[in-house]
């Protein structure tokens, strides 16, 4: 694959100098998929123009082409084109061969639109006037793209890779369309494991979706693994993609496929939903990782207030990161469980803040009680560092389902597969590791219970109820004790406060008022109100507050402050600055875990773990919020204990020594 890549890419040498790096990619796109058409083509060029002679509309040329053409391995063409035109046949008449080209490429059916999104007859007319076509043309007309040549797969690989070539020459993100081989295998491997023989019976039918499906790797992984498992099996492939170019690619390869070119929609899924009304077997998905959705905030947050009807009613994440927005619609996209218990399963490619970002009472905190409660995650297999070209984060693979075999229902599988990855020979971008095939299997084997103990390889496997990942965030609150003293430091702090310092007469007020301590605040506002008012001094009630609290500090042995107004009145003040917030883990203490649970549980942590130690504290439970956490690093954490002192004063030695002979060698 990496020669016909270096092949097709060389191209390049002849538009160097008319073209900018960044502009290569532009042309080699277009032209890799029409010479990949035309090879499809080739075979069936007589029957096609039988038919399109025989026959005027779309829709018969459509149905008799692809019952002509249709083989055991094939579905049959379903597309063509008028055009008796192909890259030799137009090279043939130089003069014109940019007129031939575009009647060319004008002639294919309807359904093949794939190149308005290049802007095809454009980069032709550009190629002609820099006098860099015939070069081009003559470069395409000499590969060999046909099927058996190279195979859908590979051919999706060579889309992808010239795409992060494209991307990478014009520094545009480069592999933010491209998801490993080895990922997508995995993680096609992981959604069909328990599947695997209802995936066998006869007529088996399925749908597979994908909602960032660039150019449609992941679909045709799935297509194929599926037709490996039931070579009689029939598929139904969708994809929404917001990216022009990937876009034309991936229609235009499930074309080849014999797919419905309709199931392939243009358009910014968290914006619009285009299959809204439909439903799928296997949902698979690997959104950009750190991508923010501030452009279309507007219409997430209408979707968001739409309540159970909107995808994203759970719960929104900070607009830094569109990660867990991808997760809503992944999981609102599984088809609906039916009579026989059958479900929908998704996969998905995130990084590792949806495990943890945000505290109890926030989007993603929600977001991820929206999962659990819901018993929609299944497994979250972590896997090893730097096996993407365009980050060498920590990601994960989410494997969803909303019907979940019965020794599974109330669980969640967290799977260690950091150690798995073995390095590959040359990095590609930040891809520097690999899951081969052996660990692959490892990690399904873990996943559907047929892993053993006499395993060659063995992979950290920890199984948990939803519900450990929740918790209870209480507030504690402690009472409010204030010293009041007017000293020439207190009146220097009210002088220069921005709104205290502009009140008339004040500080010369708190200067004769004197410095006597007061440890009730009661006391100490009346006093001084009689003192401000004898002074001429008048303030609101705004201005009473703000000076108590700049002229206050904490004394353990004030009084209590009390409420003075409202539905609190008599009630002991918090203080602010001494709040604090413990979490309480759902089942603590043995206690059930449930949300029922909650005031028994967090009273019971509370005094036996606070009150011990703040006798005066007390629990708010008007602000006492539910979150979810998954802390999967720290259930894995392995304690390695430091060196020995013998050890690391053997290592000072032997350095000290080292450097002791270089400075003599200096010396002599």
């Amino acid at each position: 694959m990496s020669v016909l890549s270096n092949f097709v890419w060389s191209v390049a040498d002849t538009l160097r100098g008319p073209y900018a790096e960044a502009e290569y990619g532009s042309v080699i796109l277009p032209f890799t998929v029409l010479r990949r058409l035309e090879c499809v083509m080739d075979p069936h060029r007589e029957v096609m123009a039988e038919i399109v002679k025989k026959h005027n509309g779309e829709q018969q040329r459509r149905t008799h082409l692809k019952i002509k053409t249709r083989t055991v391995d094939s579905a049959g063409l379903s597309f063509w084109t008028t055009s008796a035109y192909t890259l030799k046949k137009a090279l043939q008449d130089p003069n014109n061969l940019a007129a031939n080209l575009l009647d060319y490429i004008g002639g294919f059916s309807a359904n093949l639109d794939v190149f308005k999104s290049f802007d095809f007859e454009n980069v032709i007319r550009t190629l002609d006037a820099r006098d860099r076509l015939a070069q081009v043309v003559r470069h395409f007309a000499g590969i060999d793209l046909s099927p058996d040549a190279v195979s859908n797969a590979d051919m999706g690989d060579l889309f992808e890779n010239l795409i992060y070539r494209f991307a990478e020459s014009a520094n545009d993100g480069a592999g933010q369309f491209y998801t490993p081989r080895d990922v997508v295998r995995l993680l096609v491997d992981l959604l069909y494991a328990e599947d695997t023989e209802a995936l066998r019976d006869r007529g088996t039918v399925r749908s597979i979706y994908d909602p960032t499906v660039g150019t449609g790797g992941m679909l045709t992984v799935a297509d194929e693994h599926l037709r490996e498992v039931n070579p009689g099996a029939s598929t139904a492939l969708f994809g929404q993609e917001i990216n022009p170019r990937t876009y034309a690619i991936c229609k235009a390869d499930l074309l080849i496929k014999g797919q419905d070119p309709s199931n392939v929609r243009r358009g910014d899924t968290l914006v619009t939903d285009l299959f809204e009304n439909r439903r799928f077997d296997y949902v698979l998905s690997n959104p950009p990782f750190g991508t923010d959705w501030k452009a279309v905030e507007s219409d997430v947050k209408a979707e968001h207030a739409l309540g159970g009807q909107g995808r994203f009613a759970p719960g929104l994440p900070a607009v830094g990161d569109a990660a867990m927005l991808f997760l809503l619609h992944v999981a609102s996209k599984m088809r609906d469980v039916d009579e026989t218990g059958r479900g929908g399963k998704a996969g998905i490619v995130l990084n590792g803040s949806p495990l943890f970002n945000g505290g109890a009472g926030s989007g993603p905190s929600d977001i991820r009680g929206h999962m659990l409660e819901r018993d929609l995650v299944e497994a979250i297999v972590a896997l090893p560092n730097d096996m993407f070209y365009n980050t060498g984060i920590a990601t994960y693979l989410w494997i969803l389902s909303n019907a979940k075999p019965a020794a599974r229902r109330g669980k969640v599988q967290l799977i260690d597969a950091t150690g798995l990855g073995s390095k590959l020979r040359k990095a590609i971008g930040s891809k520097r590791v690999e899951i081969v095939e052996k660990h692959r299997d490892a990690i399904v084997r873990t996943f559907d219970g047929t892993a053993s103990d006499t395993d060659e390889i063995t992979v950290p496997m920890k199984e948990f109820a939803n519900r450990d990942f929740a918790y209870w965030t209480a507030t504690v609150e402690r009472p409010l004790q204030l010293r009041f003293e007017c000293t020439p430091e207190t009146i220097s702090v009210v002088t220069e406060h921005k709104t205290l310092g502009k009140i008339a007469g004040l500080a010369d007020a708190l200067t004769s008022f004197g410095t006597e301590p007061y440890l009730n605040r009661e006391t100490f506002l009346q006093a001084l109100g009689k003192h401000l008012g004898n002074s001429g001094v008048t303030l609101t009630m705004a201005q009473r507050k703000t000076l108590w609290q700049v002229i206050g500090v904490h004394d353990d042995s004030a009084d209590f402050c009390r409420y003075t107004t409202g539905p609190q009145k008599g009630e002991i003040e918090p203080d602010p600055a001494l709040r604090d917030t413990e979490n309480v883990p759902f089942g603590w203490g043995g206690h059930p875990k449930t949300h029922e649970a909650l005031e028994e549980t967090v009273q019971a942590y509370f005094d036996a773990e606070v009150k011990p130690h703040v006798d005066d504290a007390w629990i708010d439970w008007a602000k006492t919020k539910t979150g979810y956490e998954i802390p999967f690093t720290r259930h894995f954490y392995m304690y390695e204990p430091p060196r020995a002192l013998s050890e690391i004063d053997a290592d000072l030695e032997r350095v000290v020594g080292e450097i002791m002979i270089m400075l003599r060698e200096v010396e002599a």
